[in-house]
C-alpha cells in the first residue's frame, strides 16, 4: 500500500499545483478550493508513506514525480514550451527517481 499512497499523494499534488496557476493569486474561488483541498489530501497521503519510509527518500520520489507530471501538464495544458536543457533536466530527475527505487537500500520494498 505504501507505493499506492505515494502515487495518490503525487496525483493530488499535481492536481493542486495545476489548479494553483488558475487561482490568480487566490482571487478565484473554485481553483483556490481545488488547490487547498488537493494539497491537504497530498500531505495526508504523504504522511502515510512517511510512516514506513525515510523522509528524504519519500520527498525525492514525491517531488521528482510531481515535477515531471507538472511539467508535462504545463506543456500540454498551458502550452508552455520546453527547450533542450529543460528536457534534459526532466530526464535527469526521472533517472534519479528510478535509481532511488531500483538501487537504494533506504527504500522499503
Amino acid at each position: 500500500m505504501t507505493y499506492i499512497y505515494l502515487i495518490i499523494a503525487v496525483a493530488f499534488e499535481v492536481v493542486a499545483t495545476s489548479a494553483l496557476k488558475e487561482t490568480n493569486g487566490f482571487t478565484r474561488l473554485l481553483p483556490s478550493l481545488v488547490t487547498v483541498a488537493g494539497y491537504a489530501a497530498a500531505f495526508y497521503f504523504l504522511s502515510l508513506v512517511l510512516k514506513v519510509m525515510p523522509v528524504g527518500i519519500v520527498y525525492a520520489m514525491w517531488s521528482g514525480a510531481g515535477i515531471v507530471f507538472i511539467t508535462a501538464i504545463a506543456w500540454v495544458w498551458f502550452r508552455q514550451s520546453l527547450d533542450l536543457p529543460a528536457l534534459l533536466g526532466i530526464g535527469l530527475i526521472m533517472a534519479g527517481v528510478i535509481v532511488i527505487n531500483l538501487f537504494s537500500k533506504s527504500v522499503a520494498h
